[in-house]
């Protein structure tokens, strides 16, 4: 008689599960309580089961490849429908736990965004968070990240999410500095460089500000801040940085044509998730309440020198 063909038990989602969070053997051992090899078999034989290799090895670790994302995003929804399930049946109030990896530029995370993740941590103590800076693209599909905030007007078509506010930009000087009456005028200038060249802004810059008048350039805009409110020279940057830092000064009204969208995006597969939803839901409503400084209506322009 044909011995019936294995079906996956919770046990092995779980494995599955916690492979694709520490993207390696040991760490995910570590987690179930188990010893190293024993994940080896057992993954092994999940695979052979499935006839699918659900993990590609690379010198950084284990990846999921296209069948282990499906199977890692079946084993969280499993995850969250059990706790929920168990819970209520506990007669316990379902509140969200576990980690939320964020990924954001370090200007948005220092001038907008840590007061609004303070905030969630202490109305959500179970969830913690894990926050990632940098300009560049991350892949969510791959669990890069679970939440991105980010400044774009073409999000990928592979993500979900909200447009928050829109971004205005100004042109900004430092604070007490002789500035002349038509900024355009100012001798020395500043920008972004061309890591940032898909910006609207440092298109300008490239092609108006001449070579001799430009001072310096930087990588990214938090760096840009600090070179204009150290005086190197003008430049432009989000009015949400420009008309909050005291070292700054707006020096020119808002040009719709540099602005950006502000999203935040996360993986179709997550967005029902109780912990990223209940991030969304927290940074939509916390950005909506400073909408006036991020779109530039909640600063005066600078007097002109006397």
């Amino acid at each position: 008689m044909k011995e019936p063909a294995r079906t996956l038990a919770w046990d092995d989602f779980r494995l599955i599960d916690a492979v694709a969070a520490t993207r390696n053997l040991p760490a995910a051992a570590a987690r179930l309580g188990m010893d190293h090899s024993t994940v080896f078999r057992r993954l092994k034989a999940i695979e052979a089961t499935l006839g699918q290799s659900l993990f590609e090895r690379h010198r950084s670790g284990y990846t999921l490849t296209p069948a282990g994302e499906e199977m890692a995003a079946l084993a969280a929804r499993v995850d969250e429908d059990i706790t929920t399930v168990t819970r209520r049946l506990a007669g316990q109030a379902v509140a969200p736990s576990g980690e939320v990896r964020v990924a954001t530029s370090d200007s948005l995370l220092s001038d907008l965004l840590l007061p609004m993740l303070t905030t969630f941590r202490a109305a959500n103590p179970a969830i913690r968070l894990d926050v990632v800076t940098g300009n560049a693209a991350l892949n969510l599909s791959r669990r890069d990240a679970d939440v991105a905030v980010r400044a774009t007007d073409n999000p990928p078509d592979t993500l979900v999410g909200r447009r928050a506010a829109r971004i205005a930009w100004a042109l900004y000087g430092a604070a007490g500095a002789d500035h002349p009456q038509d900024p355009a005028e100012s001798a020395r200038w500043v920008c972004l460089g061309d890591n940032l060249a898909g910006l609207r802004v440092v298109r300008f810059a490239q092609a108006i500000v001449a070579p001799g008048r430009l001072a310096a350039r930087f990588d990214t805009v938090l760096g840009l801040a600090h070179g204009v409110a150290a005086g190197i020279g003008v430049g432009h940057l989000p009015c949400f940085i420009g008309d909050a830092w005291p070292g700054l000064v707006r020096l020119a009204p808002p040009d719709p044509a540099y602005a950006s969208d502000l999203w935040l995006l996360t993986h179709p597969d997550l967005r029902h998730t109780p912990r990223v939803r209940a991030l969304l839901d927290h940074l939509a409503g916390a950005i909506a309440a400073k909408r006036p400084l991020i779109e530039g209506a909640s600063s005066p322009l600078s007097p002109g020198p006397a």
